[in-house]
């Protein structure tokens, strides 16, 4: 039986063996929840990568441009970390070169891995259904705050044990951890987050409605899984065999 770990932060990721896993990054609020946004309206790749400078020279390309510091979009880029700002058909057919505080860090430091796999509660259950069929051991890395850990992410860590337990070990107890936290939160967890660091630092900045939009369950099927040097969604890919 494969097994379901949790690294509550990618500064601990030294002590975790990577190679034959699959990694499932997360950054609830919001970049992960973002990027399964932009590709459920149509974007056909995304880019994460870990400085503003980096991602600016994308434009040279013809790619949009996304970048988030401290919660707010950078100056000077096409878009933020809003998953609203995805939604207006700006990204349909279009590449998107991203970075964030914490997301973007999370998924480039895990390319040791198998297996990289962009999670949110969006996509929950695309998500799962995949590390099922793939039967490798799994490692949630959440994003965190600045290395620190943080709530929302490791809620994310706890739904999908829920979604996988009798099917893949708890072998630690940053899992069983994980799954305690989300059981005391599922039935309203935008009240169970208020007092959260990140919920209070967007709340600050007006961002009510990302909130309560990043903590729903199962909306999108999408599946952005690393390919080279890029995130693809394969789900789309799977349909258009499919046809």
């Amino acid at each position: 039986m494969p097994s379901i770990d949790v690294c509550y932060s990618p500064e601990l990721l030294h002590l975790y063996e990577l190679e034959g896993k699959a990694v499932v990054a997360v950054d609830i609020l919001r970049a992960t929840s973002t990027m399964v946004t932009a590709f459920a309206h149509g974007a056909t790749d995304i880019i994460p990568v870990m400085q503003l400078e980096e991602c600016r020279a994308f434009a040279e390309q013809g790619c949009l441009t996304a970048a988030e510091r401290n919660g707010i979009k950078a100056e000077g880029f096409d878009l933020g970390n809003s998953p609203f700002a995805y939604m207006n058909g700006q990204v349909q057919g279009r590449t998107v070169a991203i970075t964030t505080t914490n997301g973007t860090r999370a998924i480039r430091l895990s390319e040791a891995a198998e297996e990289i796999v962009v999670g949110a509660f969006l996509n929950l259950e695309a998500v799962a259904e995949h590390l099922r069929e793939l039967q490798l051991d799994v490692l949630v890395v959440c994003a965190g705050w600045k290395g620190k850990f943080n709530l929302e992410d490791t809620l994310f860590a706890g739904a999908l044990a829920e979604r996988l337990q009798g099917e893949f070990a708890f072998e630690n107890d940053a899992t069983l951890a994980s799954l305690y936290l989300y059981h005391a939160a599922k039935d309203d967890m935008v009240t169970f987050l208020r007092q959260s660091s990140h919920v209070r630092r967007l709340e600050n900045l007006e961002i009510h409605k990302d909130i309560e939009f990043c903590l729903q369950h199962d909306t999108y099927t999408v599946l952005p899984v690393w390919k080279g040097d890029r995130l693809v969604n394969i789900s789309l890919e799977v349909r258009k065999v499919e046809r």
